[in-house]
Order: structure tokens, then C-alpha cells, then sequence
């Protein structure tokens, strides 16, 4: 994006979705660790006249459990402020009569406590890091192969994530291989999947062009976003490579150094 559109971006601006991981902290031993500056700028955009919410694929637990480890950290964050797939996938199997395999991580099972999942004719897959064995894999891969019609619930598809020790595998690795094994398509509950941005765009009560999404996955959070009709900046923070400044496919409308900087850079030219 040119210099001039960036600022006229800023100045329409109404609200400021951001990613979670790897834009606000990384990941890892002890819960991970703030990335510089972040916890001053999410206070300092709940200061401004935008509105803020989070969008996160995080499905390593609970939305209160991970709020409270923000909280920790120094973060200014209400669970009535997240957005993750655990909730929305919720609502979709409630909606359609479904009764889940669960593969996730163990800190998320409280999510599903309310839902039927005798004689499951679905799974749900999300980042179950140490869970993702042969044996449980292959037990998803049964359940749905049994299947007349296989449905696949797919919490997210990212490839990979920045924890503290380095990138780690996610869940969009182990959904392809069940895909594969099952000839099915999952359905993808989270980011990148358009209704779960219309949903946090609903919840501010803006359009697609008065918001910013903030994250640093440029497929998921970018490009999501983008093709939801909002504005895409990428942080070099998180799982960024300096490859995305290239992709092919997907070109974010800016690219700063990491959220303290974004944060500068639009109450700057919101004269905030």
C-alpha cells in the first residue's frame, strides 16, 4: 500500500482487531513471554476512540484460562473481548445436531462439556501439540472413515507457530493428513474463514472498511482479513519470515516492526 492510502486507512479507521500470538506474546515455558512494548499499546489504543477486540486461533485452552494468563502478563483484555474457534465451533454442532470426536488439547475439553459426543458422526481437530500421537490421530481418521459423509471441523489451518523454544507444528498440518487419509474437506472454524471475522466486525458494529486487522500470520490474519473486506497489516514479530514480504498470493496493506510501532503509527495520524 502506498504511504498516502496507508494514512488515509488510519484516519477511517473505526476499529482494530489484533492477533494474539505472536503479536501480543509468544508462547511457551510458563505461558510465554510479552513481545516488547505490546502490553503499553494495547492500553494505549483502549485509550483512543477505537474500539479493540481480539481474534485468536488459540485452541490450547479455554478462552478464561488464556485471558487469565494475559492478565498476568499486564495485558488490559476481558473475555467479552476474544474471539476463538472453540465457542463458534460450539454453536455450529449445536446448530446442526452433531456429536463430536474431540481431538484437542486437553486444557479445551471444559469448552465441549455441554455437547453429546456418544457414537460421534464428526471431529473436531485443534492444536492438541502433544496429543497429535499416531494413536489418536488414527482414531479421528476411523471415526470419520466409517462415515457416509465424513464432516471435519477444523479449528484454524495454520502450519506453524512461534513459542519461545522456536516454531512448532499447528493444527493445519495434522487436518491436511485426515483430509488426505479421508478424501474430505474440513470445515474451517477461525481464522481464515470469512464468518469469523463478520462475527467480531458485528460484535464493534462497523463495516469491513472502517477496521484493521493486526497479526502475524500473513495467510490467516492478513489474507483473511482481507478478503473479508477489512485492511491487513503485518508485525515482523511472531511466526513472520521475511519470505511473506513476497508471496505470491497475499501483499499486506503495511508491515511495521511489531505492535508498538503499529499502535505509534495510527494515533499518530489520528493526531492521538
Amino acid at each position: 500500500m502506498a504511504d498516502k492510502d496507508w494514512k488515509e486507512c488510519i484516519k477511517s479507521l473505526k476499529g482494530v482487531v489484533l492477533d494474539m500470538c505472536g503479536v501480543l506474546y509468544d508462547s511457551g515455558e510458563g505461558g510465554g513471554i510479552p513481545i516488547p512494548g505490546s502490553v503499553e499499546a494495547v492500553k494505549r489504543i483502549k485509550a483512543s476512540d477505537l474500539q479493540l477486540r481480539f481474534c485468536t486461533n488459540e485452541t490450547q485452552a479455554t478462552r478464561e484460562k488464556f485471558v487469565a494468563k494475559l492478565k498476568r502478563m499486564g495485558f488490559d483484555i476481558q473475555v467479552s473481548e476474544v474471539f476463538s474457534p472453540a465457542p463458534a465451533a460450539l454453536a455450529v454442532l449445536k446448530e446442526r445436531n452433531l456429536r463430536p470426536h474431540l481431538l484437542v488439547h486437553d486444557d479445551l475439553l471444559p469448552e465441549f462439556k455441554d455437547i453429546d459426543n456418544t457414537n460421534p458422526n464428526c471431529v473436531v481437530i485443534g492444536d492438541a501439540a502433544d496429543k497429535f500421537s499416531y494413536q489418536n490421530l488414527n482414531d479421528a481418521f476411523r471415526v470419520l472413515i466409517q462415515l457416509e459423509r465424513p464432516v471435519l471441523f477444523s479449528l484454524g489451518r495454520g502450519r506453524y507457530y512461534k513459542e519461545t523454544d522456536g516454531l512448532k507444528l499447528d493444527v493445519g498440518v495434522y487436518m491436511k493428513a485426515l483430509e488426505y487419509a479421508c478424501d474430505v474437506e474440513a470445515e474451517v472454524v477461525g481464522k481464515p474463514a470469512p464468518m469469523f471475522f463478520q462475527s467480531v466486525l458485528t460484535d464493534m458494529g462497523i463495516q469491513p472498511q472502517e477496521a484493521l486487522m493486526i497479526g502475524d500470520d500473513l495467510i490467516n490474519d492478513v489474507g483473511g482479513a482481507q478478503n473479508c473486506g477489512m485492511r491487513g497489516l503485518q508485525v515482523r514479530t511472531g511466526k513472520y519470515r521475511p519470505g511473506d514480504e513476497k508471496h505470491p498470493a497475499v501483499t499486506a496493506d503495511g508491515y511495521v516492526d511489531n505492535l508498538a510501532e503499529a499502535v505509534d503509527i495510527i494515533l499518530k495520524y489520528r493526531g492521538q
